[in-house]
């Protein structure tokens, strides 16, 4: 639900990755005899998948194109053409359609919240006249995070989870758990990554369009670019084919040992935090879109590109519009978004001109260095064996 990246990273909640443009071009240079291009390595991404599985990750499967080249790679228990549940990936489709209405002047971002869902962010501190779509977006909206809900996590990502992975959650029950807690901030006063926050985006965008959240990101986007393996499964708990197993220890202790399947689920857990499945052909292809403008105007995507700090102490990640900007150890910079949801971790990133991404996902969520990953496809630096 949250970023699996992230989580471990940015958060301290249960579950990203995402990052800015790639180097300016250089100086033209005199003319010269035609060369053939060098092929793309991805030796350092196999070794990076491989030790990810030699760490414990049952599977993983990551794919790479740079300009019109693919390359695909599995470890492990996977299939190259794996759907998987991809978590807060969702949450750059939603503040994709966000931009789309606002560029279509159905709303705008620095609406308050409170015209859109009068009277829902109410409690405890809690104020929707006073936080605004683009503060849910980027996070600053200061709003509690339900996945922070000791009860909450007790039910969903705990051993209570086997009894309860079937049971249907509205977005309103999410929130209402959400307002039991003071805000974390002021709005606008500091960062911090909030479910919550998705939640009451997908609930904007049904406000403001009379039709389900994932209706309009089915329209919108994955019919729009032909996404044949991308959907919004709703409360369908059963994942689509091809698929693999996903794995969860549904416990936070690093001693913990017994490995549960917890490949279904109904996902109206995570709603438009994070329900989404898809596969890393779609992922890339969602991503060199948006970033190549093939979804959003201009202006709008100046907008989404817009990033604010997450922390001193994460210096190398900052957070636009549901797109996350990286800076990576050799100095390049990708945008995207990573994660994480019961049994599975994922990345999807593109440097900024859209020509080289990468999506990826390991079919667990308590090991395995996806960073790892990001590092060996961009940098070039494989995993210390």
């Amino acid at each position: 639900m949250t970023s699996a990246r992230a989580a471990r990273t940015l958060l301290a909640a249960t579950a990203a990755t995402a990052v800015a443009a790639l180097t300016a071009g250089a100086l033209a240079a005199p003319a010269v005899a035609a060369t053939t291009p060098k092929k793309p390595d991805h030796t350092a991404t196999q070794r990076a998948l491989d030790a990810a599985v030699a760490e414990g990750v049952p599977g993983a499967v990551a794919q790479a194109r740079s300009g019109r080249t693919a390359w695909t790679g599995t470890a492990g228990e996977r299939g190259g053409q794996d759907r998987y549940r991809v978590g807060s990936i969702t949450k750059t489709f939603v503040a994709t359609v966000l931009l789309q209405l606002q560029a279509e002047g159905r709303l705008d971002l620095d609406d308050p919240v409170e015209k859109w869902l009068p009277g829902v962010v109410r409690g405890n501190g809690h104020d929707g006249r006073k936080i605004t779509v683009r503060q849910l977006l980027n996070h600053t909206s200061g709003v509690y995070s339900v996945t922070s809900d000791p009860g909450f996590q007790q039910k969903v990502f705990g051993p209570e989870f086997l009894r309860n992975r079937y049971d249907t959650w509205t977005p309103e029950q999410l929130v209402e758990i959400a307002m039991t807690h003071k805000p974390d901030f002021a709005p606008g006063t500091s960062w911090n990554y909030s479910n919550t926050n998705y939640v009451l985006a997908g609930m904007v965008i049904e406000k403001a369009t009379g039709r389900p959240y994932g209706k309009e990101v089915e329209r919108r986007i994955i019919k729009s670019l032909k996404l044949r393996a991308t959907s919004v499964p709703g409360t369908k708990a059963k994942m689509p084919q091809p698929s693999s197993r996903a794995y969860s220890k549904l416990s936070i202790d690093p001693s913990a040992t017994k490995i549960h399947d917890v490949t279904e689920l109904n996902p109206s857990l995570a709603y438009a935090a994070g329900e989404m499945i898809s596969d890393s052909n779609d992922l890339q292809t969602f991503y060199r879109a948006l970033l190549k403008g093939k979804l959003l105007p201009k202006g709008e995507l100046r907008e989404m590109t817009q990033a604010v700090p997450v922390g001193a102490e994460n210096p190398e990640f900052h957070y636009g519009l549901g797109l996350m900007r990286q800076k990576l150890s050799c100095g390049k910079e990708v945008w995207g978004h990573g994660g994480g949801i019961h049994g599975s971790s994922s990345e999807a990133v593109a440097t900024r001109d859209g020509e080289h991404s990468l999506a990826m996902n390991f079919n667990a969520d308590w090991t395995g260095d996806s960073a790892a990953v990001l590092e060996a496809e961009f940098c070039g630096t494989a995993p210390k064996s």
